[in-house]
């Protein structure tokens, strides 16, 4: 189609827009308690204009997101066809949003809009196209029912041309149901309670909703497996009512010269040889285009235009151990984990160039890995990743399993789930960058594993499968993936899976004035940007060990953005960077420094140290020097039940919940300023502690630790230092349910 005309098309179209609701537009965008700096960008006229689907375009299509009517709705309620709806909305923001210009939750609603089929149109096959709506929608058009479509990422589409009226205006409804937490349907990390590690939900349409003609003997999809080992690609076009004698005519292009084009039947495996072929990776992502036609007789009934990338997942041996490969080479495969949330468009980006800006920043830090966290994107999003470089660990959005559900018992729908499954998978197969599946996180909702990762691999043998996330294992899938917070750990070996960390880290640090919630943090915290940098670097030079000695394969960092009251991304949640890209990318290299540590006052790791003690509660004045500990008891550090990973057990301390006090003297002989400016707590909690030296708070943190950590010295705690004389160091540990143990010790940072 035209530009020009095109444009005009649009224009008009946003007139209609407005004649249809009976009003001039009176959205406007509502303020959250975050707003990133492409939300001011948001043309209410054209959210999101680009082509929504960019691995099978065509080329004439009319975008429907905008400015609709909209309005709450309640169960058994009739469709409201020929109606003026209450409110407006702008689509495709969830309604939850401040994008949306709604910002309320309601678990039922209705939208409503008017367009007009072009007249270039006329003898096409009209479809109408949804790229996600959470969670259960059905479309009305002309007040008749097309249809109704569950689940809430992946996309779906109607022929409406039944449904149309010949000219003139045409009405569309759609009218959503979102139980969120109260029916085990697939919706990752969203709640209608949200707190903790759940965030505020996303309800109803949030991907683009547009239209497109099409013949009655169409191209409904696309089936692309690039094979290296044969230097070939398979494709595969899946048409709509073929008629006797159908031929498709595929072709692949590289920088707008062709490379081979084969004909073939619709619905058979069509393979093009490559010679020579261009690899895709995360250092050179290049994508091959292209084209294919249908022809019916001597007439092209369809045609559309596609990529692809030459690229190769496996777990094969590398000097012995089983590794994942990339292109038939062991690749270490590093990356953030990303939730995909945004502060004023929740589950939807506010524009195309925040999109991107976000796998820009991945690339920035030195990641070529990412693991999308439980949610599916939008086929844009898929569209940077392949374009820009970015391997994709994609997890299926877990089901109702978290512990913030109203129910005694998760509920799991297993059918939806299993279902819905099956059409990611499906969905997004073409995508070069998704190197592999994962079928479950962390326990969540699992059932039957060994069967769906038998299931997902007959689905597609070209990648790998995680079976599960952090927890749960069977022994089934490619990979035996844990999680550790903060610092990573490293699986036991295996002869049929390779090893990865899937999560890490949560290095809290907290930006004034760029937090969603008054409170938050991370698995631990840091206040500066250059302690984030420092210990990220301490992290990698464990990851690096790991990789080194014990073959680990992968690992992914918690996380890329700042989300809600987690506020442990190396970005904010309005994507401002909270330390240097080049630092980070240096230690994703491995090249980061890694510090030394000299004692000062050592901790009970190789050899138990003598502290005394209590489980009583002392007096106020028991972090004093002065304060009498005749009465308490002596032993060997560390205390605790059973012995952790790391440290030892010199005395049992098991009341649970309890607590125990700590009191050790010591001579930090002379130090200069920049030794006391090095100095760090080195310390194992389980649970909550503070630390105090001469009776100051020196430290204190929330939660546990699963091995010890570095954590600076408060500036007065420094302060409060005696140089060749005894100081006290008191510690107390507040302890609520599972494991517990507590070592402290005192030393000098050394760069």
């Amino acid at each position: 189609m035209n530009a020009k005309i095109l444009t005009r098309m649009l224009c008009w179209m946003g007139t209609l827009t407005c004649l249809f609701l009976g009003t001039a537009h009176a959205w406007e965008a509502k303020q959250a308690p975050l707003m990133t700096k492409w939300a001011k960008l948001v043309d209410p006229n054209k959210p999101l204009p680009d082509y929504p689907r960019p691995q099978m375009t065509r080329t004439a299509w009319l975008n429907l997101n905008g400015i609709w009517q909209y309005q709450p709705g309640t169960e058994g309620e009739a469709v409201p066809s020929g109606q003026k709806l209450s409110s407006e909305i702008l689509v495709p923001f969830p309604v939850e949003s401040a994008l949306s210009g709604v910002m309320e939750h309601h678990d039922r609603l209705w939208y409503r809009r008017g367009f007009v089929v072009p007249a270039t149109w006329a003898g096409k096959h009209v479809r109408l196209n949804f790229g996600a709506v959470d969670y259960e929608s059905e479309v009305y058009i002309n007040g008749k029912s097309v249809g109704v479509h569950k689940g809430g990422y992946l996309p779906f589409s109607y022929d409406v041309t039944p449904f149309l009226t010949k000219s003139g205006p045409q009405e569309l409804i759609v009218r959503v149901f979102d139980a969120t937490d109260d029916a085990g349907e697939p919706r990752g990390k969203q709640s209608i309670h949200p707190a903790g590690i759940m965030y505020t939900p996303t309800t109803g349409i949030w991907q683009t909703v547009w239209l497109e003609p099409v013949a009655s003997t169409s191209i409904s999809d696309l089936k692309i497996v690039p094979d290296i080992d044969t230097r070939s690609v398979h494709v595969t076009v899946n048409t709509v009512a073929p008629v006797p004698g159908s031929k498709v005519i595929v072709t692949v292009m590289s920088a707008g010269t062709v490379v081979k084009t084969v004909t073939g039947k619709p619905g058979t495996v069509l393979t093009l040889p490559i010679a020579n072929p261009k690899l895709w990776s995360p250092d050179t992502p290049f994508l091959y285009d292209l084209s294919v036609k249908l022809i019916g007789g001597t007439t092209t009934t369809d045609q559309v235009a596609s990529y692809f990338g030459m690229r190769k997942i496996s777990v094969g041996l590398d000097h012995g151990i089983l590794k994942m490969l990339l292109n038939n080479k062991f690749v270490f495969e590093i990356g953030p984990l990303d939730q995909g949330f945004w502060p004023d468009g929740i589950y939807t980006p506010p524009t195309e160039g925040a999109l991107k800006a976000d796998i820009q920043s991945m690339k920035s830090f030195g990641f070529n890995m990412v693991r999308k966290h439980i949610k599916v994107e939008s086929a844009r999003w898929y569209y940077w990743t392949d374009k820009l470089g970015l391997l994709v660990w994609q997890d299926m959005p877990s089901a109702n399993s978290y512990i913030d559900s109203p129910h005694p018992v998760p509920l799991i729908d297993k059918p939806e789930y299993e279902k819905q499954l099956t059409e990611m998978v499906a969905a997004l197969g073409n995508t070069p960058s998704i190197v592999m599946w994962e079928i479950f996180n962390e326990g969540q909702g699992q059932y039957d594993t060994p069967r769906l990762v038998s299931i997902v691999k007959k689905l597609d043998p070209s990648r790998l499968v995680n079976e599960a996330s952090g927890g749960g294992y069977s022994g089934s899938g490619d990979v035996m993936d844990v999680h550790s917070y903060p610092p990573p750990a490293c699986p036991a070996p295996s002869k049929t899976q390779a090893l990865a960390c899937g999560e890490y880290g949560g290095i809290g640090y907290l930006i004034e004035g760029h937090t969603y919630t008054p409170k938050g943090g991370g698995y631990t915290n840091v206040t500066k940007s250059t302690d984030l940098e420092e210990l990220y670097g301490e992290f990698s030079g464990l990851l690096k060990t790991f990789r080194d000695e014990k073959g680990m394969s992968a690992a992914v960092y918690t996380q890329i953005t700042d989300v809600e009251n987690e506020l442990n991304g190396l970005l904010t949640y309005d994507r401002l960077l909270k330390c240097d890209p080049a630092a980070i990318a240096k230690a994703n290299r491995f090249q980061y420094p890694i510090p030394t540590y000299r004692e000062i006052v050592p901790t009970s790791e190789k050899v138990s140290q003598t502290w005394k003690y209590t489980f009583a509660s002392p007096a106020a004045a028991w972090t004093q020097s002065a304060f009498d500990d005749t009465a308490w008891k002596q032993g060997p550090g560390g205390f605790g039940t059973d012995p952790p990973g790391r440290g030892l057990l010199g005395t049992p301390w098991r009341d649970s919940p309890g607590d125990i006090w700590l009191r050790r003297s010591f001579n930090p002989g002379t130090l200069t300023p920049a030794q006391i400016a090095r100095l760090v707590f080195r310390d194992y909690h389980d649970e909550d502690i503070e630390v105090y030296i001469n009776g100051v708070l020196a430290y204190s943190a929330g939660g546990y630790t699963s091995t010890y950590e570095s954590r600076p010295l408060s500036a007065a705690a420094k302060q409060s230092l005696r140089q060749n004389a005894d100081n006290m160091l008191a510690v107390h540990c507040h302890q609520t349910i599972g494991g517990q143990y507590i070592d402290v010790g005192i030393y000098e940072r050394i760069p």
